[in-house]
């Protein structure tokens, strides 16, 4: 079976540890944002066998009461201490994305309120986005992207971040299992209560393929997943970001600036930051309450 050789970024190690950043005004040190330490280098795998049940019915939605609750699951007591509320309980939370920049422009008010909340937060980059048509610079995007993301990430107080080496906008050519163990170790490394992703129905179809990966990853590890979603989705409920809106907007704003080559669209992604409001909605693809984790499959490197 071949599939899709994952590499990290930088080449040196799995993970790049930032500073975070809590406040926008913090955009102009993006020399502080390179501050990083890296961990053992990576190696792809895949794995063996999967749950079919979470490939055939990989989005299980459910309306939580009212303020996030589903089957148990808590709002977090520190986010409404802050003025966050309808935030799930979570100590360590693992975005995923399809490409830099969907931390910024999707997900960061959601990251920012979790980092607010006293949630260790960690990022999975799946591409480095080299197939964005917008080149606002003289490098290779491959290249320049990565970094971008590593400011933007230290903006948005994220601690960790990996970036693997799937072929942008082809990840749905990419082998399921190839991706989904990915993800699979990422939840091992990072060790996650929460996975958050950008619902399959608001995003881009990589973006879709990313959460099923994700819904398979982290179901068999028994680990629920959340997805932003469009207001008044079916099953979805909001997150109120109370007083922190106009900083956790601000700190938007600055992360969606780090992608400087990407700075053609600019205008037109802070014209619509500027259009969010103070909710965020979220809903459920993989349940706060799941059944069991299945035994894990075996893992074993990919072939070129």
């Amino acid at each position: 079976m071949s599939s899709v050789l994952a590499a990290t970024y930088p080449p040196a190690g799995d993970a790049s540890r930032t500073d975070s950043a809590n406040r926008a005004d913090s955009a102009n040190r993006a020399d502080s944002a390179n501050r990083a330490d890296s961990a053992p280098a990576d190696s792809a795998h895949w794995i063996a066998s999967t749950d079919s049940a979470y490939q055939t019915e990989w989005l299980p939605t459910r309306a939580p009461a009212g303020d996030g609750r589903t089957n148990g699951q808590r709002p977090d007591s520190r986010a409404v201490a802050h003025g966050i509320r309808g935030l799930p309980q979570a100590r360590t939370v693992l975005a995923v994305t399809s490409r830099p920049g969907v931390e910024s422009t999707a997900l960061a008010g959601l990251l920012y309120a979790f980092g607010q909340a006293g949630a260790r937060v960690t990022l999975l980059s799946l591409t480095r986005g080299e197939a964005s048509p917008v080149n606002s610079t003289s490098s290779r995007l491959e290249a320049v992207r990565p970094w971008e993301l590593q400011l933007a990430s230290w903006l948005l107080g994220i601690s960790s971040v990996t970036v693997a080496d799937y072929p942008d906008g082809e990840l749905s050519s990419c082998p399921m299992p190839d991706l989904a163990g990915r993800v699979r170790r990422a939840i091992a490394e990072y060790a996650p209560d929460l996975v958050l992703v950008l619902d399959p129905a608001a995003g881009s179809p990589d973006d879709a393929y990313v959460a099923r990966a994700v819904s398979l990853a982290a179901g068999t590890a028994g680990v629920p997943v959340a997805a932003r979603t469009t207001p008044g989705a079916s099953g979805g409920w909001l997150v109120e970001l109370g007083a922190e809106t106009d900083v956790a907007r601000e700190v938007q704003r600055a992360a969606a600036r780090a992608h400087a080559s990407q700075s053609e669209t600019l205008p037109e992604v802070l014209a619509g930051l500027d259009s969010f409001s103070g909710r965020e909605q979220l809903r459920w693809l993989v349940p706060a309450t799941i059944r069991p984790p299945a035994p894990r499959a075996l893992e074993q490197p990919c072939l070129n």
